[in-house]
Formats: structure tokens, C-alpha cells, sequence
């Protein structure tokens, strides 16, 4: 299941070549590559090496984004996959081997099941790892990746708790001394109008920011019935989503992409403070919706007193948006969907667009070839982190600093990493998993 089911659909048209788009975008960093094989980073023979990628993680965004760096770059080939479940593996390479033929060279040999298959994945001879697992994994997936010198394409979120926050933030030096990669699944910094109008807004198009506001409010999002034939641990991976420990809940899975924006136009500075409310008024059915709520709403407060009003629901025949507002002592902006500015000089994006999943991974192989590693590793965490302190302000109905959430000793993490292991959760004799209440749960 992936929330990103509609996101192939949204993609944007093509636009620039890698070398344009990251002399607009500016994100490749500098820097002399060492430590590393030079066959990865100098033409042989006047032609690009071929960059061999391994795919962790194979579900609906798995599979994109398989896809989506197939697309990338001509010289590139999928030799290694890996999944916690046989079915979702051979789906995914079926539709990968459908479209992309000769350049999935994945074999037996190389597709690797279970939850220690992302261990074989990487030792295999790769030079990229996608991680595209259900977010919980996602910091102890990283931390491998790096350590075993792999440039990595991270999928949103990356990390569900504090801890992992904290993890990611050393995986993210830990690539940095070794120059190597490490590209974010925040696609928005890699689509043009969206570069664009951040730009002017960062430059005072809309002079000092007043107030930011961010909706994700979209339709019902599912789960799935529970089969008997599954152990705990097997039924809630399946329903990943559902549950906060392996998702984050959707203000953290979904809603990072409008939080991120926020961030990323307060030049990557979290809030100070989160305060708001949330709850679940349409899952109300256990055990298929786990316990992840179904809207939150969350205030973070800035000390030089900007602050960013937060929606995210996902109710059915409700009315739906999703946008991006920013005002300012001298105008708005209107980012998602809109691309414009009005004020004292009204402007509105009329160039190319880019499909900004293609755009991410173009950036990630042109900066390995090039030798000028890429890290988005920190705006990455902060955003993970700033829709987890949300969490943190809803579930509890606390108001948090950003020192507190950053330092939470929380650790949504299970028993052990096997089938017959204890979830963070277990239903009762009744089926019911306990919800966060307001008031009545406490922070960690």
C-alpha cells in the first residue's frame, strides 16, 4: 500500500538535462571525492559508467522509483531488490522487467526476502541503494547503506521517532566524510516552478513572512482486514500505513511533502515551538486502521514570531486541498498549484516544468559522475522531525519545543526484527489497538 498511488499521475513534464537542472537548482554540492572506487566517478572510454542500483523496499513507491531512476540516466541498471514479502518482490520486478527489459538484471541470486533481505541487498556490488521501505526502516537502512559506502536515494519520511531522527542526522555525516550521496524523496526542491517561486520568496518578493499555511486535506486512505494466517508482526506490515510506529501517521508520511515547503521557505530553520489537536473520527474500524489518526491540526511557532498553520485530514466525501500559502508585509504566494506571487510586483512561473521524480534521481547520478556529492541528509531529517514534533503536539495535546522533541527518548521500535516478534502495539482480547488520547498520553 503507498500513498503515492496518485503520484505518478501528478508527474510533471520533462524539462531540463541533468546538467542544467542542477545549475538551476544549485544542489550539487562541492567537493573531491576520495575513499571511493574511481571507476564510479570518471568516464571510461569517453562514455559514463554504468551505476548499478539495488532497490530496498518493492512496493507501489518502490517501484516508481525503480522506474523513475531507470528513466534518470540511460547508463543505469537494477541488479539487487530486496522485500520483507516474496509477492511484493515479484510484482515489482515484473512490472520493472515489463517496462525497462534488459536494464533489470535482478536474478535469484540477487533478490533477497525478509527483514534482514536490505543487509544482502547492499552487500551486493551496487553503487546506489533505494530505500523505499515503510518509513520505520528507513534510519537503520540508511545507517547500512552509508557504512557500506553506497550512495542512497531516500524516500519521505526518514525516521518515525526521535531516535531515528537522531540516527539519520549521523548516517548524514557518516556520508558526508566518506563524499558520499545521499538524495531525498522530497521531490518538491527538485521541481522547477516550485525552485523557482521558493527563490522569490527567500529573496523578500512577499516581504518578511507573516504567517505560512499548509493543507493536505485529501480523501480516505484505507487498511486492510486482518487474516489469521498472518503473526501480528506479518498483518501489520502489510498494513504499514495504519500504524504509527512503522508509518509515523500521515502528518508525518503525507503531509512532510507541505511541511517541507514550509520549511525549506524558513531557509531550512525548524519551529521553536508545535501546539494543535487531532484525532479519529472515521477509523473507527479495528483492527484495519491500526492506531494512526485521521486529521491533525498543528500551529508551529517561529521565535521571530512567524507561524505555520498545518491541516491534514483524510476523510471521504469531504472538501479536498492541497496547497501551499505564504503571506507576507508586502503580498502572498501561492506555491502548489499555482506557482505565483501577487504584491507590490505580481509574478507568476511561466517556464518549463520538470518531473521532479525523474529530476531527483538525474541530480543523485549526474553528482556521483560528476564527483560532487550531494547530501540533503539534514533539511531531510528537520522536516521528518518537525512532522513528528506535530505528532508529538497532537497526540499528546502538549505544546513542544523543538528541544524537547528532538531530544525524546521515545523509541517506536519492536521486540526484536522477526515474524513472531512483539510489536510496539498488540490489539486487545477485543481486536482494539490503543489510540492516543489528548490530555491522557504522555510524552516521552
Amino acid at each position: 500500500m503507498s500513498t503515492h498511488s496518485s503520484r505518478q499521475g501528478r508527474e510533471m513534464k520533462k524539462g531540463t538535462s541533468r546538467r542544467d537542472f542542477l545549475k538551476t537548482t544549485g544542489v550539487a554540492g562541492a567537493g573531491a571525492l576520495t575513499g571511493l572506487s574511481l571507476s564510479r566517478f570518471v568516464h571510461a572510454s569517453g562514455q559514463d559508467p554504468i551505476l548499478k542500483i539495488a532497490l530496498i523496499g518493492c512496493g507501489g513507491r518502490g517501484t516508481g522509483a525503480a522506474a523513475n531512476a531507470l528513466e534518470a540516466d540511460p547508463r543505469t541498471v537494477l541488479v539487487a531488490m530486496a522485500d520483507a514479502f516474496e509477492d511484493r518482490l515479484n510484482s515489482s520486478l515484473a512490472a520493472l522487467k515489463k517496462n525497462h527489459g534488459d536494464r533489470v538484471q535482478v536474478t535469484p541470486e540477487t533478490s533477497f526476502v525478509g527483514l534482514d533481505g536490505y543487509k544482502k541487498a547492499i552487500a551486493c556490488d551496487v553503487d546506489v541503494v533505494l530505500l523505499c521501505e515503510p518509513p520505520h526502516f528507513r534510519p537503520m537502512h540508511l545507517r547500512a547503506a552509508v557504512e557500506a559506502g553506497k550512495h542512497v536515494f531516500a524516500e519521505k519520511p526518514v525516521a518515525v521517532d526521535a531516535p531515528g531522527y537522531r540516527s539519520v542526522l549521523e548516517s548524514t555525516e557518516i556520508a558526508r566524510q566518506k563524499n558520499l550521496c545521499i538524495v531525498s524523496g522530497l521531490c518538491w526542491r527538485y521541481h522547477k516552478p516550485t525552485i523557482e517561486t521558493v527563490k522569490r520568496i527567500q529573496d523578500g518578493a512577499v516581504g518578511d513572512i507573516i504567517v505560512i499555511q499548509e493543507t493536505y486535506n485529501t480523501g480516505h486512505i484505507g487498511g486492510r482486514d486482518r487474516d489469521p494466517n498472518l503473526t501480528e508482526m506479518q498483518f501489520q506490515l502489510r498494513n504499514w500505513y495504519c500504524f504509527t510506529w512503522l508509518s509515523g501517521d500521515h502528518n508525518v508520511e503525507q503531509h512532510i511533502h507541505s511541511l517541507d515547503k514550509a520549511l525549506w521557505v524558513m531557509h531550512d530553520e525548524p519551529p521553536a515551538v508545535a501546539w494543535g489537536l487531532g484525532g479519529r473520527q472515521v477509523r473507527t474500524e479495528m483492527p484495519r486502521y491500526g492506531n494512526i489518526y485521521d486529521h491533525h491540526a498543528v500551529c508551529y511557532e517561529y521565535a521571530n514570531g512567524v507561524r505555520v498553520y498545518s491541516y491534514c485530514r483524510q476523510h471521504a466525501n469531504c472538501w479536498n486541498d492541497t496547497t501551499d500559502h505564504v503571506f507576507g508585509t508586502k503580498g502572498r504566494a501561492v506555491i502548489l498549484n499555482k506557482w505565483q506571487i501577487e504584491g507590490a510586483v505580481n509574478w507568476k512561473y511561466e517556464g518549463e516544468s520538470t518531473n521532479m521524480y525523474v529530476a531527483e534521481h538525474q541530480a543523485l547520478f549526474s553528482a556521483i559522475r560528476k564527483g560532487e556529492p550531494i547530501n540533503n541528509g539534514v533539511y531531510m531529517a528537520r522536516s521528518t522531525m518537525m512532522a513528528i514534533m506535530g505528532r508529538m503536539a497532537t497526540y499528546t495535546g502538549q505544546r513542544i519545543t523543538w528541544e524537547e522533541a528532538t531530544n525524546s527518548q521515545e523509541a517506536l521500535v519492536p521486540s526484536a526484527y522477526t515474524w513472531d516478534a512483539t510489536p510496539p502495539i498488540v490489539p486487545d482480547e477485543q481486536g482494539r489497538y490503543p489510540v492516543a488520547i489528548p490530555g491522557i498520553t504522555k510524552f516521552v
